[in-house]
């Protein structure tokens, strides 16, 4: 087997092996999101993720000197990112179907694409713009924003979407300097730090009694849990870690133009874990926007490798 057949295959086992990882977290989340606050379960997930990068990873990839940083506070502005578009993302998946929030949040490579070119000024052709379009067009088709089932807090997938793509932003402003387990340990520091804060602001619950179910999933009271749903929260830990693991690793060595197109094996995941677990059945109007914002996802990320532009979905380590 040549070398680049041979690396095609490790990226690409690797990337759908994060996205089972992935689709865990987001299942997991939702499956907790009616008895625990969210800054409680993803308090004790950053904790178990935050220890396996640094006594597993980080000792991988040379020691402690891999946290060594130039950029403080871009670390501090991209974990904030990540903290608005997980918690935008998991409201969302707490009050609307999986497939349904999880297509939405997939127009993220094509808001990175419309800021490249604003902040970045890297240039954008007709095709890819083209692509942005039809990207959005599935949007509005899964959101219906004129129907009777639209609330705001149906945007929340798209504002996690918006995060996440100006958290893409920086990375490309800060180069590939930084190493991925860097990055992936300021992260988790972050959602430590800004969690363990809400949870002194929110944890004994003086602010519950939300008839909004997305708002109430922030302000319940801290509550033991019982072992099992426990030990799923410590679960989470391994599965976010091993997550953002396995996408570094999937980019690292392999062209994302290869690797990007099988991350929307999530969406299939999605859908299939909502009809299994929770009977959504997405409807034909749902499936169409589901096509239409992979199929542009899929399209942009081939064009930008043809055109060896940096790809919008590098870093999607960060997503969850």
């Amino acid at each position: 087997m040549a070398p680049t057949e041979r690396s095609a295959i490790v990226g690409i086992s690797c990337a759908l092996g994060a996205t089972v990882f992935f689709s865990l977290n987001d299942l997991s989340i939702k499956f907790l999101s009616g008895d625990y606050p969210l800054h409680q379960i993803v308090f004790v997930r950053a904790a178990v993720a935050l220890s396996i990068t640094l006594f597993v990873i980080i000792p991988l990839e040379g020691g402690l000197v891999a946290l060594k940083t130039q950029r403080p506070m871009i670390h501090v502005v991209r974990g904030m990112c990540v903290v608005v578009a997980n918690s935008a993302f998991f409201a969302a998946i707490a009050v609307m179907p999986l497939a349904n929030a999880s297509a939405i949040f997939f127009v993220a490579p094509l808001f990175i694409t419309g800021l490249s070119m604003l902040f970045l000024k890297e240039v954008v052709g007709f095709r890819r713009w083209v692509a942005v379009v039809v990207g959005l067009l599935g949007v509005v088709i899964v959101v219906r924003p004129t129907g009777a089932e639209f609330t705001a807090m149906t945007l929340l997938p798209a504002i996690a979407a918006l995060a996440y793509a100006a958290l893409q932003i920086l990375t490309r402003h800060t180069g590939m300097s930084e190493r991925a387990s860097t990055m992936s340990f300021y992260i988790q520091l972050t959602f430590l730090l800004v969690t363990g804060g809400l949870a002194l602001v929110l944890g004994d619950g003086r602010f519950a009694g939300s008839e909004n179910d997305a708002l109430e999933f922030f302000l319940r009271p801290w509550i033991m849990p019982p072992t099992m749903d426990g030990l799923i929260m410590l679960a989470l830990g391994g599965v976010s870690a091993c997550a953002g693991y396995l996408i570094s690793q999937a980019y690292r060595g392999t062209d994302a133009g290869v690797v990007a197109p099988f991350e929307y094996v999530t969406l299939l995941l999605a859908v299939f874990w909502g009809i299994v677990i929770w009977n959504e059945w997405p409807a034909f109007s749902t499936w169409i926007g589901i096509i239409l914002i992979a199929g542009s996802g899929i399209f942009v990320a081939l064009r930008e490798a043809k055109l060896d532009a940096k790809p919008s979905a590098k870093w999607v380590a960060a997503r969850r």
